[in-house]
């Protein structure tokens, strides 16, 4: 798979989804984290909480007050994650656009994902564009996962065909 080439000053922080640990582990960021749907910056943090599970890009859980008013709609339907516990969905608006079910949240997790209940991620595939520190972030594979791959995270990530028993 293509790897992102690594911008000078993240040679030194290059990190391999293959040394996340199993169950996820949340590490709170201070990078600064933008999100734009509909040609409008519709979230933009720099208290985002990375969780970070093997053999997957990071995902970005940002502060629900860091979105703009009304970008986050409450959206039927839950999932389960062994790990965090049930999943709620929000439709993210920004513009004119609606991208459905295209945020989630765990409204009441597990312990020791409590940080969660409080923040919001998105999949980065179904927004104009996602950035970490002003780089453009590229989606995680597949249309399940929502990884968001920098050019300091290698892989190889789960989510492309083939990935699915790994």
């Amino acid at each position: 798979m293509e790897q992102l080439p690594l911008h000078p000053e993240q040679e030194r922080a290059a990190e391999s989804v293959w040394d996340y640990p199993r169950p996820p582990r949340l590490e709170p960021t201070s990078e600064h984290v933008q999100v734009f749907l509909g040609g409008k910056l519709i979230a933009d943090t720099t208290s985002a909480v990375r969780v970070l599970e093997t053999s997957h890009p990071p995902v970005y859980y940002i502060p629900l007050e860091d979105f703009a008013p009304d970008a986050l709609v409450p959206a039927p339907g839950s999932t389960w994650c062994e790990y965090k516990g049930k999943a709620a969905y929000f439709d993210v608006v920004g513009g004119n656009e609606r991208a459905a079910h295209a945020a989630w949240t765990y409204p009441d997790p597990v312990t020791g994902y409590a940080p969660l209940a409080s923040r919001a991620a998105v999949y980065p595939g179904r927004m104009d564009r996602c950035t970490v520190d002003g780089e453009e972030v590229r989606p995680q594979d597949g249309d399940f996962y929502g990884g968001w791959i920098t050019g300091r995270i290698t892989g190889p990530f789960k989510g492309a065909p083939g990935t699915g028993g790994w």
